[in-house]
């Protein structure tokens, strides 16, 4: 492993060895809802100086944007009820902190197949989404009467300034240069605007605890932001956070149990079937395991 790699977080010189994950994409392809837990794209790097981790190698970025383009999966889809759950808490946040005019405007970078989109825009907001996966974005304009612009988060045509609010579910931690993105995202921001990301934090208990096995060292990571390094990032981008939580997601039961076949296929069936038995598996559950980050940020100069 390199250990002269640049730290996509702080700018710090010198990663240090972390942990051995390399491995192969997978038959699923870069899809959010793989359970290939424990397996990477390169192996993981630390920074010394702000703790942040990322791929070292990094993967080229014209291959990331391929994979995405071509990314397809309906496990998303069967769980609208708790992806329009989760969005509703998420915009609950952003509206706490976006400017108080109207229309608002949103944008969704990452919108996946829009659910977020859509129910901003039953809380008026005019919206906009930019998705890289032509079955997502297809779905989003297709199913929910979106508008959704397919093409790679960075190069999309989109008007300068003229956005409220900005938001990336899981994206940023997709990125191989998350600084460029919030340069970009600095661009798009009207004044007094914000960013709201959610993403998974590497610094967590649950991530210490679990190492190279923790449930988000999956092929479509290449960073592994904690609660500093994504602060480090922000300011560097000309960002200050002013509000970080925990994020859990609401999913089915079936869905969170099913998803322990990555690490035993039996026994993620057996209690599959014990919950179907019991007549919770299809029950909306939002675990908190505190290793999911939300983070709302606005321009340093607007504080």
């Amino acid at each position: 492993m390199s250990t002269s790699s640049v730290c996509a977080a702080c700018g710090g010189h010198g990663l240090s060895d972390h942990l051995r994950v390399a491995g192969e994409l997978g038959a699923g392809g870069l899809i959010p809802s793989t359970d290939q837990f424990g397996t990477a794209l390169g192996d993981i790097a630390r920074c010394p100086r702000c703790g942040h981790m990322q791929l070292d190698p990094m993967p080229a970025a014209t291959m990331l944007a391929d994979a995405y383009a071509t990314a397809a999966s309906e496990d998303y889809v069967q769980e609208e009820l708790g992806q329009r759950e989760t969005a509703r808490r998420a915009l609950e946040r952003i509206e706490a902190y976006a400017p108080p005019v109207r229309p608002r405007a949103l944008l969704d970078l990452g919108c996946w197949v829009g659910f977020l989109l859509a129910e901003a825009r039953e809380r008026g907001w005019d919206t906009l989404g930019v998705e890289p996966s032509a079955f997502a974005a297809g779905y989003a304009r297709d199913r929910l009467g979106l508008t959704v612009v397919q093409g790679e988060l960075l190069e999309a045509e989109l008007p300068a300034g003229a956005f409220h609010a900005i938001t990336l579910g899981d994206v940023i931690e997709h990125v191989t240069d998350p600084l460029a993105a919030l340069r970009r995202i600095d661009a798009l921001l009207a004044p007094g605007g914000v960013v709201w990301l959610a993403l998974p934090d590497a610094g967590s208990r649950m991530a210490r605890a679990l190492g190279r096995r923790w449930w988000s060292v999956i092929p479509t990571h290449v960073q592994y932001f904690t609660r500093g390094s994504i602060a480090a990032l922000l300011r560097r981008g000309g960002f200050e956070p002013v509000e970080v939580t925990t994020a859990p997601k609401a999913f089915t039961v079936r869905y969170y149990l099913e998803r322990i076949g990555g690490y035993s296929p039996p026994l993620a069936r057996g209690l599959v079937t014990a919950a179907g038995r019991a007549g919770v598996a299809d029950r909306l559950w939002a675990p908190d395991f505190r290793d999911r980050m939300a983070v709302v940020a606005r321009r340093a100069s607007a504080r």
